[in-house]
Formats: C-alpha cells, structure tokens, sequence
C-alpha cells in the first residue's frame, strides 16, 4: 500500500517529479545596506533566478531574504566571505560631496582593488562594477549619443570622477591580473532616486545656472532602472561596458520649461573663475569640474543594454519630475545648501550675487552661529 505522504512516496521513487530548485548564481552585492546596493539586493533576493544573496556591508540592512556580513570591503577578509560566490556587485562607493576627498579616493580605490583580487582568490567568475557615464567627460564635441566604446574623456576635476576613472582602469586589468575573471561595468547617466550629487543639487538652485555659450543635454537614470541594468548584468545577459540611462534626452529649455525655474546666465570666466575660488576656500563642497557635467552634452546610448533587450521603465521627463519632488523644499547656492532665508535672498539678488555672494552668505551664517 502506498504511503499517502507525498513527500515520502518522492524518497521512495526517485522518478517521481517535485518542484525543482533554483539553480541561479549565488550574488554577492557590496555596500548591500544603504542606496542602489540596498535596492539591489531586495531585488535580487525576490528573484526566482538568483540562488542566494550574500550582503557585505559595514553595518546590517534590511533585507531579511540575503546573508549578511559585517565588514569593511578594504578588509581582506572579504575573501572567505565571497566563497561560493558566482557573481559579485561592488557598491561600496563613496561619493558624498562632503566626504574629504583623500578619504574617499582612498576607501573608493583601496576597496575595489579588495574586492577584485579577493573575488579572484576565491573563485568568482564575475564581478559587476558601477560607475558613471560621466567617465566619458563632458565636452563640447561629444557626439549625441556617445556610443559604449567611445573614448573615456574625462578628467578628475569633478566631484570623485577621478576615482571613477582609477576603478575603470582597475577593471580593465583584472582579467588579465587574473585570468578567468570577467569584469562588467554599468555607467549609469545622472542618478535619481533618494541621491545627492552635484547635479541633482543643480535642481536645489533659486536659478538654473547656465553658462553663456554652453549647450547642455540632460539624461537621466533612475534607481530601478539602474538596478534592471544591473541584474541583467548578473544574470549574464550581457557584459562589457554598459551604458545606462532614458531614452533620448532634454534640451535645456525643455529642462526650464518642465521645472517651472527660470536661468541665470553668466560668461564662462564668471562662473568658472568663482565655482574655483569658492571651491578653494572651503565654502562650496563642487569643485569647478562640475560645472562642465552641466555646460556640455555626455549622453549615452545604451545599446548594449537595448540589443539584449533591456529597456528603460521611466523617461526623463517623469525622473526629472520626480527629483523635483525630492528636492523640493531644499535650497542650494553654488552646491551649498542654505537656510530658506538665505536661499531666497541670494535668489532675488541675481545671478551674479547669487554664485559671488554665496561666500558672504555662508560667512554670515558662520558668524551668526559663534556668536549664538
């Protein structure tokens, strides 16, 4: 007689079909805790393609579906924690303007270089970098769009590119440092969704600022697209240098007459000359490198991504209005955050008050706070 346990019948008979396992790569995802890592690993860990999650992170996040360890992606320890690993994503980055940039050139280089020679030792086939598209630089002659495969133009004189560039040059000696190992890297466009760069804060101003003589082109990338990108990444449904981003993108008229705020224009020497100077005298956290990302088109094409059948969910004209939600209510002079009070001052003064007399905003409120 045949037992009535379904379960038990399957031991008995091995031919007996039952629900298969999943047989998808194990991922470990770095800085798994907070931002894009964050968002990806609850992505990951809810799909039916991925085997397990392995979260690193220097302090535990929420996702209850990934393994966690708790330390620091420099530490090279990380090694027997990405053991059994198929796929690793390395999202421990730091780009925070206000981080000393020693600091964060040093965690940002230090760690990936970590986390590529421990993914090698133990055994990883694949590891899945993030960087931006601003790698490609900004200039005046770029092409629209730039292809994948277009020369990386950039310099380090923006906020953290230059460590963008050392993790670019890092990935393209790994295979060879160690064979076996493939590297993809995903260049998302500017990234919106609970981020704070120099170009989101560009939204924060009383005014766009636009350089005379300068044509810029806006192209955004969303969080869940960029976390599409990059499961697709991991799924190995494509590699190599992956650009990411909407479709197309927004003339800076469009950019004006969708956000509803009004330019100011000033001479290239005007605004370079003071984004450096305030720069260099600490009162602005945007070195004059920034500016560029905001005079000059860097928009990418994403083919690599559309050939192998990826689309983007979200078009610019809804990421910039959903930045202008987040950003609302917050208000930025020359890349430093200000007091309502200040803020709207500064934006009744005009445009060259508002970047010259941003040093003499903050000033004043240093001094009002020494003397409270």
């Amino acid at each position: 007689m045949s037992s009535p346990d379904p379960q038990v019948r399957a031991a008995r008979n091995p031919s007996t079909p039952s629900t298969p396992a999943v047989r998808g790569p194990v991922v470990a995802v770095t800085g798994a805790a907070s931002g894009v890592g964050a968002l990806l690993t609850e992505r990951l860990a809810a799909s039916e393609e991925i085997r397990q999650v392995v979260a690193i992170d220097e302090r535990r996040g929420d996702c209850a579906g990934a393994q966690w360890h708790i330390l620091d992606v420099r530490d090279p320890a990380i090694a027997d924690k990405l053991r059994g690993a198929d796929v690793v994503v390395h999202l421990a980055l730091d780009l925070d303007l206000e981080t000393d940039p020693a600091a964060r050139s040093a965690y940002n280089v230090r760690g990936t270089q970590t986390v590529l020679t421990a993914a090698a030792a133990a055994g990883v086939h694949r590891v899945v970098l993030c960087t931006s598209a601003m790698v490609y630089g900004a200039l005046p002659d770029n092409e629209l769009p730039l292809s994948e495969d277009a020369e990386l133009r950039a310099t380090a004189e923006a906020t953290g590119v230059g460590d963008l560039l050392e993790i670019e040059r890092l990935a393209r000696r790994a295979p060879r440092a160690h064979p076996g190992l493939n590297v993809t890297v995903v260049r998302p466009a500017v990234l919106v969704g609970g981020t704070d760069t120099a170009l989101t804060r560009y939204f924060e101003s009383p005014r766009l600022l636009v350089v005379a003589g300068s044509r810029p082109a806006w192209q955004f990338c969303h969080v869940e697209d960029l976390c599409g990108a990059l499961e697709y990444a991991v799924l190995e449904k494509v590699d190599g240098e992956l650009a990411v981003g909407c479709d197309g993108w927004l003339e800076q008229e469009e950019v004006e007459e969708l956000s509803g705020i009004r330019r100011m224009e000033l001479p290239s020497a005007v605004a370079l000359g003071a984004a450096a100077r305030l720069h260099r005298i600490g009162l602005t956290p945007s070195p004059a490198g920034d500016l560029a990302y905001t005079m000059y088109p860097w928009v990418v094409s994403g083919s690599r991504l559309h050939d192998a059948g990826w689309r983007p969910r979200w078009t610019n004209e809804e990421v910039l209005a959903e930045l202008l939600e987040e950003v609302s209510g917050r208000h930025t002079v020359a890349g430093r955050r200000l007091g309502r009070k200040d803020a709207t001052a500064a934006g009744a003064a005009g445009a060259t008050v508002a970047l010259l007399g941003a040093a003499a905003v903050v000033r004043r409120a240093r001094k009002a706070r020494r003397r409270a």
